[in-house]
C-alpha cells in the first residue's frame, strides 16, 4: 500500500509547491509591472495594499487544509475577492488566475470549480479586452484555453487518484481477507493435527484400556491372576497416556521421543507395549539411520507406527506383527507387517454399526488410515498398502530425506 500512496502524495505536493511558486512569482511580476508604469498612479497605494493582502492570504491557505470545510470556504472567498479587485485595479494581475485554478479545484468539488473558473477566466478576458482596447484574438483565446486545459488535467489528475484509492481499498481489503482466510485454514490444519495426535495417543490408550477392563471383568472370578495382569497392564497403559497429554500440553512432542533415546529405541517402547499374550511385535532395522533424523520425520513415523499398530490389534486378530525400519540415501521406510486377517484394499471401508453402545468407540473411530496418509501428505512421503483377506496386511510408508 505504501508502495502507492507514498509516490501519489509526493506528486501532489510536488505540484503544489509548484503552483504555489508561480502564484508568487507572477504576483511578484504583476506588481512590478504596475509599479513600473503607474508608480503615481491613484489607485497605486490599493494595488499595493490588495497585492499584500492577497499574499498574505494566499500563505495562510495551507494551514487550513485542502477540504471544504466552511474556514477554507470563507478562506477561498477572500483570496478570489481580492484578485479579482486588483484584476479590476490592475488588468495585469489577470495571469495570477492560472493558480487560483488550481487552488479552487483543490477545494470546490468540480460541479463548483468549474463555473468558478470560469468565472475568473471571463473576468479575465474582459479586463485584458478593456487595457488593450479592441477584440484582440489573443487575448479572447487565450485565456479559455489555458483555464480548459488547467482544468481538464486536473480533473483526470482527480479521477485517476480517485480509481487509484479504489484500487488500493480493493487491495488491502483482499489482503485483509486472504489474512483471514490463511488464519481459518491455519486454524484448522492444527485442529487437523491435534485430531491425528490425540487418535494416535491418547484415543489408543483409552481403547487399550477399555478391552483390558473388560476382559478383566470376564475373567475376574474365573482367573483372577489373570485378570489382575489385565488391570497391571491398563494401569501401565494409563500412565502412558498421562505422559502423552502433559506431552501435548509443554509442545506436542511424542513422549517416547522426548526420552532422548531417538526413533529406533522409541520404535521398540512402541512394540514392547503392545506386545500381549495375543500379539507379539517385533522391530528390526535396515541401514543406519541418519542422526539425528528431523524431529518432523521421527514424530511422524512414530506416529504411524502407534497408529498401524492400533489398526492391527483392533481389527487384525493377529498373532505377530513386526515394524521395519528401513534408511536408504534418500528416503527412509516404516513397514509394519502382520499375519491378521487382511482385508482388500480396494473396497472402501466404512465404520461398521456397532451392536452396543460400549462397542462404538473401537469400531466407529474410523481415522487411522487417512490420519496416517495425511502425516505423510504434509512431509512429501508416500503411503502404500498390500493385503488380500487371510493373508495378513503390509503398510509401508516413506518420507523422502535430504541425500548424505
Amino acid at each position: 500500500m505504501l508502495a502507492v500512496a507514498v509516490p501519489e502524495r509526493d506528486d501532489t505536493r510536488a505540484l503544489t509547491i509548484v503552483m504555489h511558486t508561480a502564484f508568487f512569482v507572477l504576483l511578484s511580476a504583476s506588481v512590478a509591472r504596475y509599479l513600473a508604469r503607474h508608480a503615481d498612479g491613484p489607485h497605486t497605494p490599493w494595488v499595493i495594499a490588495l497585492s499584500a493582502l492577497l499574499a498574505a492570504l494566499y500563505v495562510l491557505g495551507p494551514a487550513l487544509g485542502t477540504r471544504p470545510t466552511p474556514r477554507r470556504l470563507t478562506w477561498l472567498g477572500l483570496v478570489v475577492a481580492a484578485w479579482a479587485l486588483l484584476v479590476v485595479l490592475a488588468p495585469s494581475f489577470a495571469w495570477c488566475a492560472v493558480p487560483l485554478f488550481y487552488t479552487g479545484l483543490r477545494t470546490l468539488p468540480p460541479r463548483t470549480a468549474i463555473p468558478l473558473v470560469a468565472l475568473l477566466t471571463a473576468l479575465a478576458v474582459a479586463t485584458q479586452l478593456g487595457l488593450a482596447g479592441w477584440p484582440d484574438p489573443n487575448v479572447l483565446l487565450a485565456p479559455p484555453a489555458v483555464a480548459a486545459v488547467a482544468t481538464t488535467v486536473f480533473v483526470v489528475m482527480q479521477r485517476q487518484a480517485a480509481r487509484q484509492d479504489a484500487l488500493i481499498d480493493d487491495l488491502v481489503r483482499t489482503r485483509r481477507e486472504l489474512a483471514a482466510t490463511e488464519r481459518r485454514e491455519g486454524t484448522l490444519a492444527e485442529r487437523e493435527r491435534l485430531a491425528r495426535e490425540i487418535h494416535d495417543t491418547l484415543a489408543q490408550g483409552l481403547s487399550s484400556q477399555r478391552m483390558l477392563l473388560q476382559a478383566a471383568d470376564r475373567l475376574w472370578d474365573t482367573a483372577p491372576g489373570t485378570a489382575r495382569d489385565h488391570v497391571r497392564t491398563a494401569a501401565a497403559i494409563a500412565e502412558r497416556s498421562l505422559a502423552e497429554a502433559r506431552r501435548f500440553v509443554h509442545d506436542l512432542t511424542p513422549a517416547d521421543l522426548a526420552e532422548g533415546g531417538g526413533l529406533l529405541q522409541a520404535l521398540r517402547a512402541v512394540a514392547e507395549r503392545e506386545t500381549t499374550p495375543a500379539l507379539t511385535v517385533r522391530v528390526h532395522t535396515e541401514g543406519s539411520p541418519p542422526v539425528p533424523l528431523p524431529a518432523p520425520v521421527e514424530s511422524a513415523l512414530l506416529r504411524i507406527a502407534q497408529g498401524a499398530l492400533a489398526n492391527v490389534r483392533e481389527h487384525a486378530a493377529a498373532t505377530t506383527a513386526t515394524l521395519t525400519l528401513t534408511c536408504l540415501d534418500d528416503q527412509i521406510v516404516l513397514d509394519v507387517t502382520d499375519d491378521g486377517r487382511g482385508f482388500d484394499p480396494r473396497t472402501p471401508r466404512t465404520p461398521r454399526t456397532p451392536p452396543t453402545p460400549e462397542a462404538a468407540p473401537a469400531d466407529a473411530r474410523g481415522h487411522g488410515l487417512p490420519a496416517i496418509r495425511a502425516r505423510l501428505s504434509q512431509l512429501g512421503g508416500t503411503l502404500t498398502i498390500e493385503s488380500a483377506p487371510g493373508e495378513g496386511t503390509a503398510l509401508s510408508a516413506a518420507i523422502p530425506l535430504e541425500p548424505r
